[in-house]
């Protein structure tokens, strides 16, 4: 089946779900929602998640609901194209607890990671048609892994949650040079908020992830793969963009948000500026204390009509590239500009310019990358974090 042809019976198959999910909520307080996301991409960027030309991006279709008075459950499915092949996984399945004491709340299941700002978030959410380089090189864009949360928000004035999470951490780090070990990855995750006034709010984020899977090793992947070409992944080619390119025993990320509507009404104008960075440190048996990987991100978007938005993005990556029992240094600088218009809060058209510097140790940069995203959502949909 051709890319076209893939894409029309996707969209078709995502939109008779939706409507049929639609007309199917009930009185039980069950959601039901599908989000097409379709882009067309003029050349690939390095450790990006597009394919160059026409594809369907991060689609999906998802239902939540209660399961009892104590209980409520989602689940998530997902579809997209790579090379030209129709891609589908299950990205969410968990259940969460609504009524224990003490704000405290409880989840299990598979589900994304609470660390830093944007990895909880749904893709199609984004400000940008790719995620920050510090995402996709670190957690393949998105990670979602298979265990429990236990999250405390505390009864205070301001927003203060604490929560520690317990994965099996294979969709961090699939192929490990070491023996596997349950819990494989444990986080622990500090969240501050509160509004200045009717006009200005502020979040502030500090993670702390601990990876007992040390990544195998090149050399070992490819002599496993008997002279093959050397894989850029961790999952296989049906789930090419999850799992992290670089990792490490220990990560530590801060985020900071800020935002600013006139008067709180934020559906006219709203100013949005957000900063990421991250450290990795402890990256494989035959690495020193000076080996580590960082990352920065800065992003600024202006809502400065109810229909249209502008924004801009730098990210920084420098890493330390594994070759046997030494290492390489990695660089790698991104600039995009964007444009969307937004005639619905369903709908988005986004016009993305991309440029790839200064690359290191990073093959095929993109000096200049065009991406033109659609997105479409149908039914409900939960409310979109800060």
């Amino acid at each position: 089946m051709s890319l076209q042809h893939t894409l029309i019976v996707a969209s078709l198959l995502a939109t008779s779900l939706a409507s049929s999910l639609a007309q199917a909520q009930s009185n039980r307080g069950w959601d039901f929602g599908a989000v097409f996301d379709v882009t067309a991409t003029s050349r690939a960027l390095a450790i990006g998640a597009r394919d160059k030309g026409l594809q369907l991006g991060h689609s999906d279709l998802t239902a939540s609901g209660p399961l009892g008075p104590h209980v409520r459950a989602q689940l998530t499915a997902t579809f997209e194209t790579h090379e030209g092949e129709l891609e589908r996984g299950i990205e969410e399945a968990w259940l969460e607890t609504t009524s224990l004491p003490l704000g405290l709340q409880l989840r299990g299941g598979r589900f994304p990671s609470q660390i830093g700002y944007l990895n909880q978030q749904h893709s199609h959410t984004d400000d940008f048609i790719e995620r920050p380089l510090l995402y996709r090189a670190f957690f393949g864009g998105h990670w979602n892994d298979d265990g429990l949360r236990l999250n405390w928000t505390a009864p205070t004035p301001f927003y203060l949650m604490v929560g520690v999470e317990a994965f099996r951490g294979k969709r961090l780090v699939e192929e490990i040079a070491n023996d596997a070990r349950t819990p494989g990855v444990t986080t622990a995750v500090l969240k501050l908020g509160a509004d200045l006034n009717r006009s200005h709010s502020w979040q502030l984020g500090f993670s702390h992830i601990h990876n007992r899977r040390e990544a195998a090793l090149e050399d070992e992947h490819d002599h496993e793969e008997e002279g093959g070409e050397e894989e850029h992944g961790h999952d296989g080619a049906h789930d090419h963009h999850h799992g992290a390119q670089f990792s490490g025993r220990k990560t530590w990320m801060v985020d900071a948000t800020w935002k600013w509507a006139p008067e709180g009404n934020n559906r006219g104008q709203q100013l949005r500026v957000n900063i990421e960075a991250a450290r990795i440190t402890g990256l494989n048996r035959f690495a020193s204390r000076r080996d580590k990987q960082e990352a920065k991100a800065l992003s600024v978007v202006w809502r400065f009509n109810p229909n249209w938005e502008v924004g801009a993005r730098a990210d920084w990556l420098r890493v330390r590239v594994p070759h046997g029992d030494h290492f390489h240094s990695g660089l790698l600088r991104e600039h995009a500009l964007m444009l969307a218009w937004k005639p619905t809060h369903l709908q988005s058209l986004r016009l993305q310019f991309t440029q790839q510097r200064d690359a290191v140790e990073f093959e095929n940069p993109s000096r200049r990358t065009v991406q033109l995203q659609y997105v479409l959502a149908f039914g409900a949909h939960g409310a979109h974090a800060f």
